[in-house]
């Protein structure tokens, strides 16, 4: 047998045990292993922005990420968990400019890149050191960096094959622009919000129009009604003037329109919404341009050029009222898009813009050959591709982010390309290495517009798998899960779903886990403003990685939000400190003295132990395959807390002190036990099952196989539950008794319709010497007493109660089965109050009188008195 190979301490102190097994683990230990024949288990972790701060809601993902890693070691997998770091984009530039108390247009360009690079290098090292202390379980070997060449390089080799597929082009289009980060932005990357405004009505050149947004009067190209509202069917065609600028525009008919809204004649300006883009392209109209990248008005706005959007709107609206065409205003509530950075109101501007095209039908295709878990969640793809109109805007107006590998001649305006083997390039920095295709000229221009940092994220997956631009698909293609946040559905999941399908031909993963995002205590998003937000390394300090872990677990089912709740950490650790004390019981007993290792286990209570672990076992693994963290965890704990610790620990603890061969058996089902707990709890609570598995053996609890345990005994299963509810309710009498719960009581007798054989564990957990006999007791019922009840006895008998309580006692007990209707009280008759007096009843068997506990129809309890 194994034997215990020291005595653990009194209590768990985790500070000391997660800051001693993170010193001793070996990042090797999880690495990915290159020509294993183990089979692979790729996992395209998501890269988060390198802020310096490892937030709430990257432990929560993280959890779920490393709970499946760490199962699907156990289970036999080569499996890799990579760790990359999205750099690139807007939240790194905003930060330094911050810093520095600079606009990325006040230093150079490559030194505005430098200071990025530093302060990201700087965020990674703090972010790595929280990732450690979490214990995940991050296969270092494979950490990337977008910022790095090796990196952004497969980025620009990605924009060429696809540019040279034809799946990427240049062109004039309107788009999401956003004015304080002055840059482009996907539709995917924009955030909307409630707010209150105006809706104006003013005179349109005779012609009453209503529009929230009377700064873009100057852009108004057109004024749309329905082919069927009756109060313009003859005017499509006529031209109006438009008020303060004075340019004409048509009236043009649309079925677009809404008769309802406003006055049912709509301003049509490039660009005040997407409806605006639909009709300027549908009715081939002019563009004017009122605002600039800025978020200014242009020249055209006359007088108020130079104005922000703001301050231009309250101009006009105010010489609109001047000049009387001002009609009215009513409360508009509106849903307005914005910046998902800076929460800036976005505009619609026609810019020169790279895109891909969206292969909607081949994308759609991918992700329904996706494995979704949760499965309802594939509908938020689904809706999000079917929905899409315009193509995906991929250049940026800003500085750091992976360089657009192209150059244009400065002559003849011919894209100039790099060689795939120049690559990575930079071209404001670098030369092209040869004259232009078209013209021979070696005059050029560099591109400096830089990709949308989604570019760099979306092929996450081509790198961890082993892309390296010689093969069209990678090695270890497909990944095997996705696991990211429901929030970026609509952005990683599907570009990179897109990028897969265009650069490889087939879908990006098999597995796709997508979990919810973490609410605050108050039940909203956590935010600064709101003051809701919890860190991370508060929760490590006060309670351990292990309880963080735990509430991860715990808090919601998969793809659900959680919410954030201290009580449900509290209660984390508190169940550690219960599995200690569990723990060391356990081992204390398997050490005292020598036990048989192969013992045939053959006790009821062993026996029905082993089968509530088999079950456990099997609804954890089976919880663990579909990525039910809640379930899973729940089950261990029931298992470790209900069923070992409250019921088979306290019911064979009479065996387990003595010296007897039964013992044997107690301590075999004991130590099977400890073993598959520890192994089960491993993925969720590292620390702590490395902790205890050190005190049974010299190996680490992960480096071994998941549990395998199956154990079926049906009899055990029948006869183990009665024996459990025995003891539960013998238990309960003696507490209603007043008796301490060791009280010696006597002789107990059990009645069922099962044979059952204890091996006396009953009468050793209950002090009392209890015997089993299969059918039910012949009983006889007499009646012992009465109680009264004074609430009613009181207000209705006043003064003759105690009178009345007395002739009742008198009275023969076997006429108080059935409690007369009148009584006599002082030689007066009178009447029993209606429940005033409630017959106490005992039993007697074989003329032995018992206390009775009818559990149920197939189950009685008799003590005798």
């Amino acid at each position: 047998m194994s034997r215990v190979l020291r005595e653990l301490p009194k209590t768990y102190d985790y500070r000391e045990v997660e800051a001693r097994w993170q010193q001793t683990w070996k990042d090797e230990d999880v690495y990915f292993k290159e020509g294993s024949e183990k089979p692979q288990f790729v996992i395209d972790t998501p890269p988060p922005y390198p802020t310096g701060e490892f937030h709430i809601g990257n432990a929560f993902n993280w959890c779920y990420i490393d709970f499946l890693a760490r199962y699907k070691r156990m289970k036999g997998y080569n499996v890799m968990f990579p760790q990359g770091w999205d750099c690139h984009g807007l939240p790194t530039e905003v930060k330094v400019e911050e810093i520095h108390k600079i606009t990325k247009n006040d230093v150079d360009r490559q030194k505005f890149r430098e200071m990025c690079r530093e302060l990201t290098i700087g965020n990674i090292r703090k972010m790595r050191a929280s990732m450690r202390r979490m214990a995940f379980s991050i296969d270092w070997s494979h950490e990337y960096i977008t910022m790095m060449p090796e990196y952004f390089g497969k980025t620009q080799l990605s924009f060429l094959r696809m540019y040279h597929a034809g799946q990427i082009y240049q062109s004039d289009h309107p788009v999401n622009f956003c004015p304080r980060c002055e840059t482009a932005i996907a539709f995917a990357e924009v955030n909307y919000s409630d707010r209150t405004t105006k809706l104006n009505y003013f005179n349109f050149s005779g012609l009453e129009i209503a529009t929230s947004r009377p700064e873009l009067l100057a852009a108004c190209v057109a004024v749309a009604v329905h082919p069927d509202d009756d109060r313009y069917k003859d005017r499509k065609g006529e031209h109006l003037k438009v008020p303060l600028f004075g340019h004409e525009v048509p009236i043009i008919c649309d079925e677009a329109v809404d008769p309802s809204f406003g006055s049912g004649a709509v301003m049509i300006c490039t660009f005040g919404d997407k409806q605006d883009v639909i009709w300027w392209k549908v009715h081939n109209l002019p563009l004017r341009k009122a605002i600039d990248k800025t978020g200014h008005m242009t020249q055209i706005a006359g007088k108020y050029e130079g104005m922000d959007t703001t301050s231009c709107r309250e101009a006009i609206l105010a010489d609109m009222k001047s000049e009387g065409i001002l009609l009215r205003q009513e409360p508009l509530e509106q849903r307005v898009g914005t910046c998902w950075r800076c929460k800036t109101p976005i505009e619609i501007l026609s810019e020169h813009q790279w895109f891909v095209r969206i292969p909607h039908e081949a994308a759609l295709k991918a992700a329904k050959e996706v494995k979704w878990y949760p499965e309802h969640m594939f509908l938020r793809m689904e809706n999000w591709i079917s929905q899409m109109e315009w193509d995906w805007c991929i250049s940026r107006q800003r500085i750091f982010a992976s360089p657009i590998p192209v150059w244009f001649c400065k002559d003849c305006g011919e894209i100039i390309l790099p060689e795939e083997s120049e690559l990575p390039v930079d071209p404001t920095v670098d030369a092209p290495k040869r004259p232009c295709p078209k013209c021979g000229s070696s005059n050029y221009i560099p591109e400096t517009d830089v990709l949308d940092t989604w570019m760099d994220s979306s092929i996450s997956v081509m790198h961890v798998t082993g892309w390296d631009g010689t093969q069209k698909v990678p090695p270890l293609f497909p990944a095997q899960i996705r696991p990211q946040g429901h929030d970026i559905i609509r952005t990683w999941a599907f570009y990179t779903i897109l990028r897969a399908v265009s650069l490889t031909g087939g879908k990006p993963w098999e597995q796709i886990l997508v979990n919810g995002m973490v609410l605050g205590e108050d039940g909203f998003k956590m935010s600064k403003s709101r003051g809701n937000v919890t860190v991370p390394e508060e929760i490590l300090e006060q309670y351990g990685a292990d309880s963080l872990r735990q509430w991860a677990a715990l808090g919601a089912a998969t793809g659900s939000d959680i919410q954030f709740n201290w009580n449900d950490v509290v209660a984390a650790n508190r169940f550690l400190t219960k599995m200690w004390n569990i723990s060391r019981f356990a081992l204390m007993q398997l050490d005292r003295a020598q036990y048989k290792a192969d013992a045939q286990v053959t006790a009821l209570a062993d026996r029905w132990l082993l089968t509530k672990l088999s079950q456990t076992v099997r609804d954890v693994s089976e919880s663990l395959e579909t990525y039910q963290f809640d379930k899973a965890l729940k089950a261990i704990r029931e298992f470790a807390w209900d069923v070992l610790a409250d019921n088979y620990i306290e019911i064979v603890k009479g065996r387990l002190y003595s010296d007897s061969d039964t013992r044997d058996g107690a301590c075999v089902a004991i130590r099977t036990s400890m073993d598959a707990i520890c192994r089960m709890l491993a993925p969720f609570t590292p620390y702590f099952a490395e902790e205890v598995w050190s005190f049974m053996e010299e190996s680490s609890v992960h480096q071994q196989p998941w549990v395998t345990f199956s154990y079926e005994d049906e009899e055990a299963v029948r006869s183990g539950e009665i024996l459990v509810q025995v003891i539960s309710e013998i238990r309960r009498y003696k507490h209603d008794k007043g008796l301490a719960l060791n009280a010696p009581l006597g002789n107990v007798t059990v009645y069922t319709t099962l044979a059952v054989d204890d091996a006396g564990d009953a009468s050793t957990a209950s002090n009392c010497t209890l015997t089993w006999k299969t059918g039910m007791p012949e009983l006889t019922q007499v009646v012992s007493g009465v109680k009264f009840d004074m609430g009613i006895i009181g207000p209705k008998l006043r003064g003759k109660a105690k009178g009345f309580m007395q002739a009742i006692e008198a009275l023969p007990k076997e006429s108080l089965t059935s409690v007369p209707a009148m009584i006599t009280v002082d030689g007066e008759e009178i009447a029993v109050p209606e429940g005033s007096v409630i017959p106490q009843l005992s039993y007697t068997v074989a003329g032995a009188s018992v206390d009775l506990i009818p559990v149920s129809d197939s189950l009685v309890i008799t003590i005798e008195q």
